[in-house]
């Protein structure tokens, strides 16, 4: 609620709003954070992370954590801490995400993202002044304690298959893990030719996914080359493995 009305007298005030997703650390907002991705794993009561202001201006700013429909509305057990702060020229603010009691799998990975949204001070009394106040959206993952391995080392657990669906070709990706891998990079390799998957994103837990494909048909040999995010935002070495026919 608090949000919602917050984002109401910004628009009456003039105040233009756009949300940006770090992948990297964009530019155009002018309070950075720390990160491009939070994890907080279920035997961790809380997580920090540096929100800096490298401006010459003052912000205002608000903090909180929301799922992916990005709405005001469904309940989070996440709650970031400040929620509203000042950040003075050249400052940090050290903002706190904690976690309550909840109910989430034990078996899988949970989605949820911590935004920042500027709330930039004007000294226009004429009312004519748009200020843009821009929020930054981070990947949060609430990961249980007890799953084994890394999401990096299950990377090569991904399976890989070519289907057609309405004459549209498919690259489907299988992914049996506990984890989310978000792409960067997404080819397949056919007869010596490299094939760009447009726009790759990120595959959920114990799920599958679909790409489109342009007019790409299964062929023996062909395989995926891709790259992932790590937990610190870096990407993974490129990773080769087999594509099989859709069954």
């Amino acid at each position: 609620m608090f949000v919602s009305t917050l984002t109401r007298r910004m628009l009456s005030y003039g105040v233009a709003t756009f949300v940006l997703s770090l992948q990297p650390l964009t530019s155009q907002a002018a309070l950075s954070i720390s990160g491009t991705r939070v994890v907080i794993e279920s035997d961790q009561r809380s997580v920090s992370i540096i929100v800096r202001n490298p401006s010459k201006k003052t912000y205002a700013a608000q903090a909180w954590v929301n799922t992916e429909a990005d709405d005001t509305t469904t309940a989070v057990p996440l709650i970031a801490s400040p929620p509203l702060f000042r950040l003075d020229p050249g400052k940090d603010q050290q903002v706190q995400i904690n976690a309550l009691p909840n109910t989430l799998p034990s078996d899988r990975e949970s989605l949820f993202y911590f935004n920042v949204q500027e709330i930039p001070q004007t000294n226009d009394t004429s009312g004519n002044a748009l200020n843009i106040a821009i929020r930054t959206r981070i990947k949060l993952f609430y990961r249980p304690h007890t799953l084994e391995g890394g999401s990096v080392a299950k990377l090569t657990e991904l399976q890989w298959f070519l289907s057609e669906v309405n004459g549209v070709s498919q690259l489907i990706v299988r992914n049996p893990t506990p984890y989310h891998v978000s792409f960067v990079r997404l080819d397949v390799m056919a007869n010596g030719k490299k094939h760009l998957v447009k726009n790759p994103d990120m595959s959920a837990p114990l799920s599958e996914r679909a790409f489109e494909l342009e007019g790409l048909k299964y062929q023996e040999g062909m395989q995926v080359v891709f790259s992932a995010i790590n937990d610190y935002g870096a990407y993974t070495q490129p990773l080769t493995l087999p594509i099989q026919a859709a069954r």
